[in-house]
């Protein structure tokens, strides 16, 4: 068989262009998948000079606002932008063809919920496509893929349409008769060749850039001599897009006005799986070679029914759109974590963990699959896609390995969430609703997706309380963003009063023991390991009052005897995650916020049941929270030494704040932090990060602790003993008496959570710093996939800024050229200054951008200037040694039109003059000037608004000089009104 497999390869590779390969036929005669990819490339590279790239990753590089990468554009959106850098790589292309792997699911391309429920959407999909940047446009694009699609891969032409963009008045828009008549010249036949509106032959990158008419290639599954034009763009099964050309013709501008762009590109985009599916004669891609590998694996692995291509009601259990939904969200799982996209909690990584979860679901509850199906699938996977992309042949393990753990971890969640399902439905009211706070703690607790807990419900015939449900989410969302009535909620639940401290102590409650806070481990596979703790409720703490009991759905404060929650204190923020009742693991009291006041630790929960003092509980702290804390916080202690190592040992900690998002420290300093001293303080933090330092923690007396030398510490009131946090430096070597061992690194003292060793911070990167007030500066940092992405948003701003500036040094002549540069340049100014990247990197551009706008404006002036000039000498001419002037002139703007009127005023200071200038727009522009002989009879702004008036517009100015604007339908009646009202004047 392996002999065979290479026999056919080696002949795929001697196969001519031509082969035989009728969709009217089935079975051996087609081709497969990667013969169909290959020939693809193949044909474009070898025939028509287009250089072949590899897909880029599905993780974004640099562009922030896309959680993957979705369209086979995404890699070359620089080039389409202008902001390639001219001296790269990727600027010497002008023709490019790849296969680039695609994720849509989850922002504004989701098809992750329609997976499954038909037989043609996918999460991850191929990208066939073709580029030209400034090269060849419509008639040669056409020319190729009518060429590979009737000659190469034979696909009949009377199954064929073709469409193209039939115009848009609104936008002043013609229909595209190049692109129709390129079609009718290939000999597409008239009836083949359709106009359709914007919405459908209009392709556009975003709200603004660079876009253009398409022409799309459809195909009719049904043939058979019948003309299906009418079903073409009517969302039929039987006619369907496959080829889509993009003509890069213009760019939206921020008006919504479109512009010629400078240089004309083609981008084209034929999704493999719907080639395929026509090559080899199917109806869904699920029936071709890309999938049926899987599909018999699943079937293998899990021993229920085969696969049938069943829909809705005749797809009885739903057992073929478990199928599909498990063959797809494998291929995206497979594709994904090799591009180093994770299940994780937030952007990318937090869809492609529902991705796994909803394939999880199907395997067990619809497949009745055991553990460990979906990974077994990878594999399969690996044989179909590995000789295309050779990444995941590399990291097949590693795809196995990550999938069985977070498959474990979730059909743990999955199946006490049934219970807590079953269990809550049994005790509901007939013909109520399903409890808001149940479905809350199922939501914020065990990560269950919204959509699954609403299947869950929707099998049993019940309903969620959905406004209850989206109460609790505002509710959350108000105080994770900490807001007043936030404020107001933790302040009532979580900050006892001195009536209820005095209360607790005079009842001898003890204090809460806090101090497994810091029970945890780093296992030998580098992972973190923080264990449970059990403990007792002392009290609860609500309305300003201690009660004994709360019932169902009340918010609380909770004290216990002992807990391994972090309170929010030392500018660290609290820990979160959930608690349960020994015997009852079914119920889980989610924990939202944690504080310590007056040694009680007080956990902010929502009862899901009457809650009793005496309980015993056991605690989990969200694990992925309180290590993105952990590492934030080490990585302030890095950053407090750094900043002193670069800015002088008298540099001060005025204060700190860390979360799992990013960390805020504030310090004393002289002035602001300049370029070299912000890049010097990120390589002391850097190189830290790579000697992998062990950080050493140890309790100390007080009075011994301040006695270290070099030792960091706030103004504020530590416990006695205190905790000092040392990297690198055992705290016994410290506490040594003479020791300077505090002066070489970081020593502080802290009641922290920390890394035990500083390489997990992976990188450091600062995002912002600016003065709070004199002497005393704030810089925010993140750390780890965030500094990363930071740098690389950084650089990608840095190539447009050098593109902006290229374009500035050609010194154009053309006003209207140099003031789109200029608003260019204002835009950047924007975005760089709001969007997350290195401080100093946006120091530097700021600086560039700063420049170039006093360039842009002080070349505007001039061309304006110049201009004028020019238009006022004709006018003189024209107007010789009259003391009215009233004319029409061209004027890029209501700018350059009065600088008109002055110079012809200072030129000849006894006229008056008013001058008209129509716009293409059909506005007209207004301007003004008396001479100062004719005042008070004669005043500017009373002829400025008799002649907008009259053209249905507004004016104003002062006696001397005035502007305004009207529309061209009363401009011959403005002209005589100007002289007129001069006329009656002098």
């Amino acid at each position: 068989m392996a002999a065979a497999g290479r026999l056919r390869r080696r002949l795929l590779l001697a196969v001519p262009w031509r082969w035989r390969c009728s969709p009217r036929r089935g079975g051996a005669g087609c081709p497969l998948a990667g013969q169909v990819r290959a020939t693809f490339l193949r044909f474009f590279q070898e025939r028509h000079g287009h250089c072949r790239l590899p897909s880029a990753p599905v993780r974004p590089r640099g562009d922030p606002g896309l959680l993957f990468v979705n369209a086979g554009m995404n890699q070359f959106k620089p080039i389409f932008l202008g902001t390639v850098h001219p001296r790269s790589e990727l600027a010497q292309h002008r023709r490019v063809v790849n296969s680039q792997k695609c994720v849509r699911a989850g922002g504004k391309h989701n098809d992750l919920e329609d997976v499954g429920r038909d037989t043609y959407h996918h999460t991850f999909f191929e990208m066939l496509g073709n580029w030209s940047f400034g090269d060849y446009f419509k008639e040669e694009a056409c020319s190729m893929a009518w060429e590979l699609l009737t000659e190469v891969y034979e696909i009949p032409r009377d199954r064929l349409y073709v469409t193209y963009f039939g115009g848009d008045s609104s936008l002043g828009l013609s229909a595209d008769e190049e692109c129709r008549d390129v079609w009718l010249h290939l000999g597409v036949p008239a009836s083949h060749v359709l106009p359709f509106p914007l919405k459908d032959n209009f392709w556009e990158m975003g709200d603004t850039g660079p876009c253009g008419p398409c022409t799309e290639i459809h195909y009719d599954h049904v043939g058979g001599g019948r003309n299906a034009a009418a079903l073409v763009n009517q969302g039929s099964p039987d006619v369907v897009e496959i080829w889509n050309l993009v003509f890069m013709q213009y760019s939206r501008e921020v008006e919504g006005n479109l512009l010629p762009l400078p240089q004309h590109h083609v981008d084209t985009g034929m999704g493999l799986e719907r080639l395929v599916t026509v090559l080899q004669n199917k109806r869904s891609s699920y029936d071709t070679d890309l999938f049926t590998p899987i599909l018999d694996a699943i079937h293998k692995g899990c021993g229920g029914p085969r696969y049938q291509g069943l829909v809705g009601d005749a797809d009885v259990g739903r057992v073929n759109m478990a199928y599909r939904v498990v063959a797809d969200h494998v291929r995206t799982l497979c594709v994904c974590i090799t591009d180093g996209v994770y299940p994780g909690l937030s952007g990318a990584e937090l869809v492609l963990r529902r991705i796994l979860r909803r394939a999880v679901r199907f395997c067990s509850e619809v497949l009745r699959a055991p553990p460990g199906l979906l990974a077994s699938l990878v594999p399969t996977v690996v044989e179909v896609l590995g000789d295309a992309y050779p990444e995941l042949t590399k990291n097949a393990d590693q795809i196995m390995d990550i999938i069985n753990e977070n498959e474990a971890a979730f059909l743990s969640s999955l199946e006490r969430g049934r219970r807590i399902i079953e269990r809550t439905v049994q005790q509901m009211e007939p013909s109520t609703n399903f409890p808001a706070e149940v479905a809350w703690s199922l939501y914020g607790n065990l990560g269950f997706p919204l959509d699954l807990i609403d299947l869950m419900l929707e099998e049993k015939g019940i309903s969620l309380d959905s406004a209850a449900f989206n109460e609790l989410a505002l509710e959350d969302a108000k105080r994770k963003a900490g807001g007043p009535q936030a404020g107001q909620l933790e302040d009532t639940n979580t900050r006892l009063d001195v009536h209820s401290l005095a209360q607790l102590r005079s009842n001898d409650v003890p204090a809460t023991d806090d101090s497994p806070k810091y029970d945890y481990t780093l296992g030998q596979d580098g992972q973190y390991e923080f264990s449970p703790c059990q403990a007792t409720v002392l009290m609860m703490y609500r309305d300003q009052s201690l009660q004994k009991e709360v019932e169902a759905g009340q918010r609380c404060g909770v004290i216990l005897d002992r807990t391994n929650f972090y309170a929010e204190q030392g500018g660290q923020a609290s820990d979160q995650g959930y608690m349960i009742r020994l015997g009852q693991q079914d119920i889980l009291f989610p924990v939202e916020s944690v504080r310590v006041c007056g040694g009680y630790v007080i956990h902010e929960v929502t009862a899901v049941e009457t809650l009793h003092a005496g309980d015993q509980v056991q605690l989990f702290v969200d694990e992925a929270q309180r290590l993105a804390c952990m590492t934030n916080h080490t990585a302030t202690h890095l950053l407090n030494f750094a900043l002193r190592h670069v800015l002088g040992d008298n540099t001060e900690q005025r204060g700190s704040h860390v979360t799992a998002e990013r960390l805020r420290f504030d310090f004393d300093t002289k002035g602001p932090v300049t370029v070299e001293q912000l890049q010097q303080v990120e390589q002391v933090v850097q190189d830290v990060i790579k000697r992998n330092e062990l950080v050493h923690m140890a309790e100390v007396p007080l009075t011994l602790a301040r006695r270290v030398r070099g030792l960091r510490a706030v103004d504020e009131g530590y416990p006695d003993p205190v905790r000092i946090v040392s990297l690198g430096v055992p705290v016994e070597s410290v506490l040594t008496r003479n020791s300077e061992a505090a002066m070489q690194t970081s020593v502080e003292l802290c009641c922290g959570t920390h890394l035990l060793q500083t390489g997990a911070v992976e990188d450091l990167a600062i995002i912002s710093e600016r003065q709070l007030v004199k002497g005393i500066s704030r810089v925010i940092a993140v750390t780890g996939g965030q500094a990363k992405q930071a740098r690389e948003v950084g650089q990608c701003l840095a190539l447009e800024v050098d593109s902006v500036s290229l374009r500035m040094k050609r010194r154009t002549t053309s006003i209207p050229e140099m003031q789109n540069l200029s608003k260019e340049v204002g835009q950047l100014t924007k975005v760089v200054a709001s969007t997350a990247m290195p401080q100093w990197q946006r120091k530097e551009l700021q600086t560039i951008l700063r420049a170039l706008q006093r360039t842009a404006n002080t070349a505007i002036k001039k061309l304006e200037m110049q201009q004028a000039e020019e238009k006022a000498q004709s006018l003189l001419a024209k107007h010789c040694n009259q003391p009215v002037i009233i004319d029409t002139v061209p004027a890029d703007s209501l700018s350059i039109l009065m600088k008109v009127v002055n110079q012809l005023c200072d030129k000849s200071p006894g006229t008056s003059v008013l001058l008209l200038s129509p716009q293409a727009s059909g506005e007209v522009f207004c301007a003004c000037q008396v001479s100062k002989n004719c005042l008070p009879v004669f005043s500017a702004a009373d002829w400025a608004v008799a002649v907008c008036t009259q053209m249905e517009g507004k004016a104003g100015g002062s006696p001397i000089v005035a502007k305004g604007s009207g529309n061209t339908k009363g401009l011959q009646g403005a002209l005589t009104t100007a002289l007129e009202f001069a006329q009656s004047k002098l």
